[in-house]
């Protein structure tokens, strides 16, 4: 168990290693009820390696370990597939759900993967999800990575930061096919990525706050007259973006444990699950398992 409280996690992958100005102090590997995280959790620096594919990532014990170790914001970055022009790769995504302008989550995962705390208990809840991205935390982070993206090298062109749209989250581990990219189009989906969910439905009922900053890597299958995307195209983007992500990164997690530090902001996810609890009469094993991720509710204290 970590040996100081942790305020931001982050969730990550390809071309965010070795983040400048933070180093490594410790690492946590949190025994959860729902199993041991995905891989050992490094503070102030993230775990490396991918070797899992997205229908076995063990969302509900990544979660619930970043909770024990007192996250209370998680910012979330993924390779997305473009489903729109506008939308290049290279490009960044950010929903801002305070504009008018919708982003929200269509989700073609089959029920294959966890996707709530409260399954296999006897213990109903239903938490509200209509924007399932924190608002507080996307107004915070967009200024943050607008000025990351114009401190950049002169020689740099900086990426496109957009900040709507709706991201499909599809079931994986194959890429789309084209009649698939098509239809998701024709829904209103604007990008696609395998990882969004359960983690944001999890981080909901953990109370946590979850934003995704997302980098489009390629163009997914719609686009007839091009060949469909392959691994090697969407590495290649996030190795030529390399470098503006950890920038993004870094001046994120800089910024953000100041606001979160001072706890006059950030507060949206805390107290969510207060009027979700549907049962009322908690079985005793039950309790204990969920005390580990929502104790205000379920701690020996609070239940009696």
């Amino acid at each position: 168990m970590a040996s100081r409280q942790v305020l931001i996690g982050v969730i990550g992958g390809s071309g965010l290693y070795n983040l400048e100005n933070l180093t490594p102090v410790e690492t946590a590997n949190p025994k959860t009820p729902w199993g041991l995280p995905s891989s050992p959790i490094t503070i102030s620096e993230l775990p490396s390696g991918v070797s899992i594919l997205p229908s076995d990532v063990p969302a509900r014990a990544n979660i619930a370990a970043l909770k024990s170790l007192g996250v209370k914001v998680i910012v979330a970055f993924s390779a997305v597939g473009s489903l729109r022009e506008q939308i290049h790769p290279g490009d960044f995504v950010v929903p801002d759900q305070a504009s008018f302008i919708r982003f929200s989550i269509i989700d073609r995962t089959k029920g294959v993967r966890p996707a709530s705390f409260f399954e296999g208990t006897s213990i109903v809840a239903h938490a509200m999800f209509g924007d399932p991205f924190d608002t507080q935390l996307t107004k915070a982070l967009i200024p943050m990575i607008q000025n990351a993206l114009a401190s950049l090298p002169d020689t740099t062109t900086p990426p496109n930061l957009h900040t709507s749209g709706t991201v499909v989250c599809m079931e994986g581990p194959q890429f789309s096919t084209r009649a698939e990219s098509n239809m998701y189009r024709a829904w209103g989906g604007d990008i696609i990525n395998m990882s969004v969910l359960p983690e944001a439905k999890l981080a909901r009922e953990a109370e946590i706050s979850y934003a995704l900053v997302a980098t489009a890597t390629d163009y997914d299958a719609w686009r007839v007259s091009e060949e469909p995307v392959t691994v090697a195209e969407v590495y290649k983007t996030l190795s030529n973006n390399a470098d503006r992500s950890r920038k993004i990164t870094a001046t994120i997690l800089e910024e953000l444990h100041e606001i979160v530090e001072r706890g006059d902001v950030l507060t949206s996810a805390e107290g969510g699950m207060q009027y979700s609890l549907i049962t009322r009469d908690w079985p005793e094993e039950d309790r204990k398992k969920l005390a580990f991720v929502l104790p205000k509710y379920f701690s020996k204290s609070e239940a009696n």
